[in-house]
């Protein structure tokens, strides 16, 4: 990968179109003023043509000079591609066979999903009706949509009642995905661009009941932040205890609903008050100098956002993409000692080597059942029993065999099997 990490730095030192763009303008700048021209003094027409002539070809000359390095720096980049992957047979989406051929609907509302997040919302309204467009319609079974094809069309077109699945329970009213999104968006423009934190604060306060039962910090630290921003601020720059003061008046009136749950944070921020004139040498100056606090909030107000709205934290679609990314080199390496050696890869829902994901990209479990000594799997998931302990369920169903109830293989307790619970890591 050394070969392409190269060439796309010398492609980005060398891809810089400003020059050519002048040009362009220039040469445009030329061709108003000839038209001008020639509507002032049709008469005159062939001289102002004439005089046009050698301007527009220097103009083009130009251009096609400051266009060559941005070329030749493609070039470089796509030799570098082609010699790391010749001998790769990258997959294609068939459309009997492939993830993406059988579960189109997943991979358009994993898109759709991703330009929404992103605040893209003429280009996901222009994506969604395309697809609308080339929707499969008769009655036949050819005709029909997928499962998946008409949920996700649910979810961004329908402007009527909740929609139902079985197993996914109610999802928002169709149609209003781009609202909900429009209003993440708004809040986040106003904390990372702004660093305004009412919208934040309002969201909060209307979702208060939700975050709690959620056992969110959010709505503190907001508050927190709040506290931050009105003590640091002063109206009256003569005045030294201006700030403190109405951070004092803010802590009154807010932090009695959160004094049993933050007891000790919100008494850091109060004691912070004893050092008002002398903040920068206090035992609580890292309360008020970090600059990654917008950052932060700004991050668990999209997890929080989202998990209320029953979706992940990062896009789908960016997980996936970056996973994939990751993974490429290793899996074409993997691919080509295979075609070498003549191997076989015979696992079905498992890689045959590692590959060093980041901890938070990491989905599949990892329980390896303590009696059998097998890693779970979707078919085998851990279990646990109600004496906390947890095994595969394979290894339940053996102990469970032909008794009404079964005792843990690693404690005195007895319990029934149904009353172990599927654990999810």
């Amino acid at each position: 990968m050394d070969g392409i990490l190269t060439a796309h730095a010398a492609l980005e030192k060398s891809g810089n179109l400003s020059k050519a763009i002048a040009d362009v303008q220039l040469l445009i700048q030329h061709l108003q003023k000839a038209r001008d021209a020639v509507a002032e003094t049709p008469e005159l027409t062939a001289m102002h043509m004439a005089k046009l002539k050698q301007p527009v070809k220097a103009s083009f000359d130009q251009i096609e000079e400051d266009l060559k390095e941005v070329n030749k720096g493609l070039n470089h980049y796509q030799k570098a591609v082609k010699d790391k992957f010749k001998a790769a047979q990258l997959p294609a989406a068939g459309a009997d066979g492939g993830v993406l051929g059988k579960e189109a609907g997943l991979v358009n509302r994993a898109i759709a999903m991703h330009l929404l997040r992103e605040g893209k919302f003429d280009v996901a309204h222009t994506f969604v009706r395309e697809v609308n467009e080339r929707a499969p319609a008769g009655t036949g079974d050819e005709g029909k949509e997928s499962k998946g094809e008409e949920r996700w069309r649910e979810d961004f077109n329908l402007p009527s009642d909740f929609a139902m699945d079985e197993g996914d329970g109610a999802r928002l009213p169709g149609g209003q995905l781009q609202s909900k999104f429009s209003e993440m968006y708004h809040v986040l423009n106003s904390l990372n661009n702004q660093h305004d934190l009412g919208p934040a604060i309002a969201w909060a306060r209307v979702n208060s009941n939700e975050l709690e039962r959620r056992g969110s910090n959010l709505e503190f630290e907001l508050a927190q932040l709040k506290f931050i921003e009105l003590y640091t601020s002063c109206e009256d720059p003569y005045h030294p205890f201006a700030g403190p003061l109405q951070a004092l008046q803010y802590a009154r009136d807010t932090f009695p609903a959160f004094s049993s749950r933050y007891c000790k944070q919100t008494s850091n921020l109060l004691g912070s008050l004893a050092f008002s004139t002398a903040l920068d040498q206090s035992p609580y100056t890292s309360f008020f100098h970090d600059e990654s606090t917008y950052t932060n909030v700004a991050a668990t107000f999209t997890r929080e956002f989202c998990g209320m709205l029953g979706l992940s934290e990062a896009s789908p679609l960016y997980t996936a993409v970056t996973a994939g990314g990751i993974s490429l080199p290793i899996l074409e390496k993997v691919e080509r000692v295979m075609a070498q050696s003549r191997g076989q890869w015979t696992s079905v829902n498992e890689l045959p080597v590692e590959t060093p994901l980041p901890p938070g990209m990491q989905y599949h479990s990892i329980f390896v059942c303590p009696v059998s000594k097998e890693q779970g799997t979707d078919a085998n998931p851990p279990m646990m029993l109600p004496c906390g302990h947890v095994i595969a369920k394979e290894s339940l169903e053996m102990h469970a065999r032909g008794k009404s109830r079964m005792k843990c293989p690693y404690c005195p307790n007895e319990s029934h099997p149904r009353e172990a619970k599927r654990v999810y890591i």
